[in-house]
């Protein structure tokens, strides 16, 4: 992308699929496995959505980039490869699908560095990372930079990309925000609880346009959320051919994986860097 990070688009739209399968499940009890129902719910992301997802991104020529939990890799061994042979990018998210505020920093990185060694036997080329449920630690930027990967995509610090500084280096933050996550709109289980709500994809539609409309006119990057067992359903994945075809005929949108936007804010000097740090907490107005 030359011209800045955006190419000169009016707005970049980075097109994320979170290939969560089980673990958002597996990762709130491991007796969650003897519920066939709700694994059938799970694995319809990867066995049917996914496949339904790559064919709708090949019929309409755009790039994607693909989140994708070590476990789910390790458990699919053909997954990881089958996207990156479409073209799309694979990026980390996690060994276990459980998010790093619940872990202390020795089983965040353990949790991280395991999904790193599944991806590494696949020889899968990993380039960034998105902590499970979007919930980073002070210390995630750390983890991703100290590894070598050139981007996070958790934080909503920004609505364009920024750099974050870390004691093992600067990485760019792709960042997200709950508006353009299809986890808000349709995720509904009754045991676990990951949700209650099941939106029509025509309102989820007119959501998303909405929101490019304003990025349009601020010059943002739309990068969006959605999962293959929620939007690879038929009605939800029409819709998202549809936003697809509504950012296409705006004429000023560019499609990007995360990798190649994380590539052209490195390259481009307006790009700055954002303090990452706690806040000061006072324990007589903030208690524990």
């Amino acid at each position: 992308m030359s011209g800045g990070w955006h190419g000169g688009a009016a707005a970049v739209v980075a097109l994320g699929f979170d290939v969560d399968a089980e673990t958002p499940v597996l990762a709130q009890g491991g007796r969650y496995a003897a519920h066939a129902s709700t694994m059938s719910h799970q694995a319809y992301g990867p066995d049917v959505g996914l496949p339904r997802i790559l064919d709708l991104l090949d019929e309409m020529e755009v790039p994607a980039t693909f989140f994708v939990p070590g476990w789910v890799a390790e458990q699919r061994p053909g997954l990881a490869a089958s996207v990156v042979e479409r073209g799309h990018e694979v990026a980390h998210h996690s060994y276990s699908h459980r998010p790093p505020t619940s872990l202390s920093p020795r089983e965040e990185r353990a949790d991280f560095e395991r999904a790193l060694e599944v991806f590494d036997r696949q020889g899968i080329e990993i380039a960034g990372h998105r902590a499970a449920l979007w919930e980073a630690s002070w210390t995630t930027a750390e983890l991703v930079a100290e590894h070598g990967l050139r981007y996070d995509s958790s934080l909503m610090g920004d609505d364009r990309p920024y750099r974050v500084p870390t004691g093992a280096g600067e990485i760019v933050e792709l960042p997200v925000h709950w508006s353009l996550d299809d986890w808000e709109q349709y995720a509904y289980l009754p045991e676990p609880h990951v949700g209650a709500v099941i939106e029509s994809p025509r309102k989820v539609l007119e959501l998303w346009q909405a929101e490019l409309d304003g990025m349009r006119r601020y010059r943002c990057l739309f990068n969006l959320c959605v999962h293959p067992f929620l939007s690879g359903r038929p009605g939800r994945a029409l819709a998202l051919r549809q936003f697809i075809e509504y950012a296409r005929e705006c004429g000023d949108v560019a499609f990007a994986r995360c990798r190649d936007v994380a590539e052209a804010a490195f390259a481009d000097p307006d790009v700055r860097p954002r303090p990452h740090r706690p806040p000061r907490v006072d324990p007589d107005v903030h208690p524990h």
